[in-house]
């Protein structure tokens, strides 16, 4: 039967269910006792696989559409603020810290949502839970149409920044469900289309807000993109399937040092692009650039953050360790925000590019390195919705610690140099992520519940 809306990929249901099963009853199968349990897992991962080798690309082209249009949206809010940040802080009064909460609500939400994420995903479905937060998402941009006020700016801010929360918590365990011999070309995927979208929102919402005479008309045109991404996730988003399997409570991942791990260098890092996507046109604008050259800026580091993002997991695909990788990612960041602290008139299309560079190709193997944890879908999911849950919550400060140290000392270069410190520390914790120790790691002493 074909998924609701869909003709061109009618095996998704069937694939769905016999994926969801069994990876959620492959994990089950390490925790429960008996033989019976684990006889069935391996019949139905014989039909699983006999199902993939069968799965045409016609099939899986609007699933993999769709990924990627629902990635193009969970940005462009972000990244289009900063570029008409000084229209926007003309009409509502809002102050450079009141404009940081612009980025720092958001962060916020995508931090708590992350804790809940598995629960929302348990209690309505992962394709419910995408569409309606795709939903969310596109009324939040809509109604900035209307926003003068500073408080009415930061309520839609919260609004939207809740939506993309629920999708990012949601939609990597069901790449990693659908695609699970793939999940680093996915992931590379739907993180180039994230930091694409970006690009989208800097570029064009300057040009938009000229043209119209409104910057109101700049921020809410993102509506319609977001709206044709909750029609494609309602046509080709795989119907959810309840699962019999136990899943385990986000308190036993919690208890794992790795989970922690996971989520200081994920927010450490995410800080770093929060903070640049918050300041960086503001401070070009600031040296006497326009908004939209300083737009250009922004689209310049975001579309090299696609581009990492999209080809640096399939480059690190072909080994197990990423290691490698994410230290090469983390070079780029810190040479980026040295240029931004010491030599900002030098370059600043290319430390504009390295920075990209090295946040979208960051944030990407992260993701990959937190799925690698765990063979089990809706275990990984969990594990990843957590590495985000904590990480933005740490990811929500920087922007508002730049905008006080540029109120202290009158520049953006404290702020800068903090972040390269941010990038030293997590070039250090990188050395613990060995594929070797994923399964010690995810093992729990005691036997209560073991996830690897």
């Amino acid at each position: 039967m074909p998924i609701d809306g869909c003709t061109s990929c009618g095996s998704h249901e069937a694939l769905s269910r016999i994926t969801h099963n069994d990876r959620a009853s492959a994990g089950s199968a390490r925790i429960a006792d008996g033989s019976s349990t684990a006889t069935e897992n391996t019949r139905t991962s014989l039909r699983y696989k006999h199902m993939l080798r069968n799965r045409s690309s016609s099939a899986c082209f609007p699933l993999i559409a769709g990924v990627a249009f629902v990635g193009l949206n969970l940005r462009p809010f972000i990244t289009s603020v900063g570029t008409l940040a000084t229209s926007v802080r003309a009409e509502t009064g809002l102050s450079l810290q009141g404009m940081a909460l612009l980025t720092l609500v958001p962060m916020l939400l995508m931090g708590l949502v992350g804790f809940i994420g598995p629960s929302l995903q348990g209690a309505f479905g992962a394709r419910r839970s995408v569409i309606g937060a795709l939903a969310l998402l596109c009324g939040g941009c809509f109604l900035r149409l209307f926003a003068s006020t500073g408080w009415a700016m930061i309520a839609t801010a919260a609004i939207i920044g809740f939506g993309v929360a629920i999708v990012q918590a949601v939609l990597p365990g069901t790449i990693k469900r659908q695609f699970p011999k793939h999940v680093g070309a996915m992931m590379g995927l739907y993180s180039s289309m994230l930091m694409g979208g970006g690009a989208l929102g800097a570029q064009l919402s300057p040009i938009i807000a000229a043209k119209a005479g409104n910057w109101h008309v700049g921020l809410a045109w993102l509506a319609a993109p977001a709206l044709i991404a909750a029609v494609l996730a309602l046509c080709f988003l795989p119907a959810d399937i309840r699962s019999q399997s136990r899943r385990p409570p986000a308190g036993i991942f919690l208890k794992r040092p790795r989970t922690w791990l996971l989520m200081t260098c994920f927010g450490l890092v995410n800080g770093g692009y929060s903070s640049i996507v918050a300041w960086l046109a503001p401070s070009y604008q600031e040296r006497g650039w326009s908004g939209p050259e300083s737009g250009g800026l922004l689209a310049v580091l975001a579309v090299c953050q696609a581009l990492a993002a999209l080809v640096l997991p399939m480059l690190a695909s072909k080994g197990e360790d990423r290691r490698p990788w994410l230290w090469a990612t983390l070079v780029m960041q810190a040479a980026g925000f040295v240029g931004l602290a010491f030599a900002p008139d030098a370059v600043p299309t290319v430390w504009a590019a390295l920075l990209g560079a090295g946040l979208g190709g960051c944030f990407a193997l992260s993701m990959v390195v937190a799925l690698d944890h765990l063979p089990a879908p809706e275990q990984a999911g969990t594990l990843s919705a957590l590495m985000q849950g904590g990480g933005f919550l740490i990811a929500a400060i920087p922007p508002w610690l730049v905008a006080v140290l540029h109120d202290v000392t009158g520049a953006y270069a404290a702020g800068w140099g903090w972040h390269l410190v941010s990038v030293a520390i997590v070039m250090v914790l990188t050395t613990q992520l060995s594929p070797k120790g994923y399964t010690r790691a995810m093992s729990s002493p005691d036997g209560e519940f073991n996830l690897a």
